[in-house]
């Protein structure tokens, strides 16, 4: 496992490979040509290793529990509020939108899943960044349309809000979805059309949010 983890994040050879597993060379070796020959690791042409296909082929099987939840409660979230629904992970200083459902017909808020969006605007990015560690928080607060105290506020109300901060035109709130533990993991969003949801969507559609977001917690 340290060997995967050593090469997912950067592919290297041999001796980078050591320094960063602290493993002798011998065996850090051995190590690396045995999950090469099962396809777990590949060597490049400039004989670095890098995470093979076998890998893939195994995450296919995987069940992620938010995406397991999510694909109950989003789609009632969107009836309730006819609006498109995204789900959110932070991945650094992005989010990533992970799960979505939208409304079948009329003007919408189409996020795309896997789109990556920057962590500077819009209520998801509020919510992400409200409970992030303090130096990605401080990175982020220097390119943020949103200050600090903005965060202060999300934190006490439980809920962001945003009005043609991350796109012209679009309004948007958002809650913090927390693990068994209480860790937050996610953000849960609902986005529209200003003249739809309004200049205060938090006012109209934050209950249902919250609501949502517990029921995404309580399947975790």
């Amino acid at each position: 496992m340290a060997v995967l983890q050593a090469v997912a994040k950067e592919p290297c050879g041999l001796a980078e490979l050591c320094t960063r597993t602290g493993l002798p060379r011998a065996t850090a070796h051995r190590l690396a040509v045995g999950l090469e020959v099962h396809r777990l690791l590949r060597r490049g042409s400039d004989g670095r290793w890098r995470p093979g296909a076998a890998l893939a082929e195994l995450a296919g099987g995987a069940v992620d529990p938010l995406l397991d939840a999510a694909s109950s409660v989003l789609p009632r979230l969107r009836d309730r509020t006819g609006e498109s629904v995204q789900l959110y992970r932070r991945d650094g200083v992005h989010r990533v939108c992970i799960s979505t459902a939208e409304p079948p017909s009329g003007l919408r808020d189409t996020v795309p899943v896997g789109a990556r969006l920057p962590m500077t605007a819009g209520s998801g990015a509020k919510v992400l960044a409200a409970w992030t560690d303090p130096a990605t928080q401080r990175a982020l607060l220097a390119d943020a349309v949103f200050g600090e105290r903005a965060l202060l506020e999300v934190r006490r109300r439980g809920w962001a809000q945003s009005v043609a901060e991350r796109e012209p035109g679009v309004a948007s709130v958002s809650a913090p979805v927390r693990d068994a533990s209480g860790q937050v993991v996610a953000a849960v969003s609902v986005s529209g059309p200003i003249d739809r949801m309004g200049r205060r969507p938090g006012a109209r559609w934050a209950a249902d949010l919250l609501a949502a977001a517990d029921a995404l917690q309580s399947r975790l």
